[in-house]
């Protein structure tokens, strides 16, 4: 049997990780093609970019830390393809596997606005917003990523929207190998350039308006009040969000069931973990 010399063994590895993407490519393109032939399909489109990314992530980089930044407008259904894609990923939660970034953590404290006020509607009608993107801190958030995907640990804080409150230095997130960032802003320029996939979420506005006033209404807004804040959510989206859904590696349908969407990333873990046999791949 002939010895190998070093360079050919590094080509002879060279080109079967190249077969090994070749074959994750395929895979995932038959899984969209299976998608686009539903009433509501999950995908409604994507940058073959993209797909080549995960297969050379999978491949070549697999123990590197991966940063999923998923957007969409307020009730578009971001939360639920998080909680959904999680679920689908793993049998069972481990620390080290992946964690959670949400943009509603990272609101500016506003409760003394709120208290000098006296209520929701006089807040709003001195001109007060919640939803541009300087009521959040994306420099705080986009540091604590960055530590994140260096592998320290962060302490991010927890909103109160009842009372506008903001803790610092509230919730401990460990660092993880995949690090799924999500809300309004998070593909706003300040921080989508340290993002590896940048993915959008596109709801009709009708549904969008029924959800977001069923969830203004758990937390404390209704009447007058609600309809103001909603004129302004739709008025800043136009402006900020719905812009950065042409520069989306992804866009997702947000009118798809729960189980559909675990169903279907279940899929594109499998078009994955059968070519690499790792058992333990999210992404």
């Amino acid at each position: 049997m002939t010895n190998l010399n070093d360079n050919e063994i590094k080509q002879a590895k060279k080109l079967i990780s190249m077969s090994m993407m070749s074959q994750i490519l395929e895979n995932i393109r038959q899984v969209i093609a299976k998608d686009r032939k539903q009433k509501q399909p999950l995908i409604l489109r994507v940058n073959e970019g993209f797909i080549f990314n995960i297969a050379r992530k999978a491949i070549l980089e697999k123990n590197s830390t991966f940063l999923l930044s998923i957007a969409g407008e307020s009730a578009s259904g971001k939360t639920t393809l998080v909680k959904n894609s999680a679920k689908a990923c793993l049998k069972s939660r481990t620390d080290d596997i992946y964690t959670i970034i949400c943009c509603d953590d990272y609101y500016k404290d506003a409760s003394k606005e709120l208290r000098q006020a006296g209520n929701y509607e006089r807040l709003f009608e001195s001109g007060f917003s919640f939803d541009t993107p300087d009521a959040i801190d994306l420099d705080l958030m986009k540091e604590h990523l960055i530590k994140l995907k260096e592998g320290k640990e962060i302490y991010s804080p927890l909103y109160d929207f009842v009372t506008c409150e903001s803790k610092k230095d509230t919730i401990l997130k460990k660092p993880a190998k995949l690090i799924i960032n999500e809300g309004l802003y998070v593909l706003h320029e300040k921080i989508r350039n340290i993002s590896d996939v940048r993915i959008y979420v596109y709801t009709p506005f009708e549904m969008i308006k029924d959800r977001w006033f069923a969830r203004a209404a758990s937390r404390g807004k209704t009447g007058t009040a609600a309809k103001m804040q909603f004129h302004d959510v739709n008025q800043t989206a136009f402006r900020h969000i719905r812009p950065t859904m042409d520069i989306a590696d992804v866009v997702i349908n947000g009118m798809t069931t729960q189980t559909y969407i675990e169903d279907l990333i279940k899929e594109f873990i499998e078009a994955i973990v059968s070519v690499t046999k790792d058992k333990h791949l999210l992404f």
